[in-house]
């Protein structure tokens, strides 16, 4: 990887560090994630395809009834 040197308010950074402790990563791993998508956004012509990838993880484990998903 290649470094690169960007300069911002101190306090900005300060609160952008904060944030991603509390999100368990870090500013570096956030920028690389952002740069990431910055870059490549005309390469994805549909997002929604890319989300559902990253997501297919997910299972709901069982089907549910129409009365169990309109309960409240």
């Amino acid at each position: 990887m290649k470094n690169i040197t960007f300069t911002a308010n101190e306090s900005l950074i300060k609160k952008a560090r904060e944030r991603a402790r509390k999100e368990n990563t870090s500013l570096n791993k956030r920028f690389r994630e952002w740069l990431e998508q910055y870059a490549t956004k005309d390469e994805k012509p549909d997002e929604f395809d890319h989300l559902m990838e990253k997501l297919c993880y997910a299972r709901p484990g069982k089907t549910f009834t129409r009365e169990e998903m309109n309960e409240r």
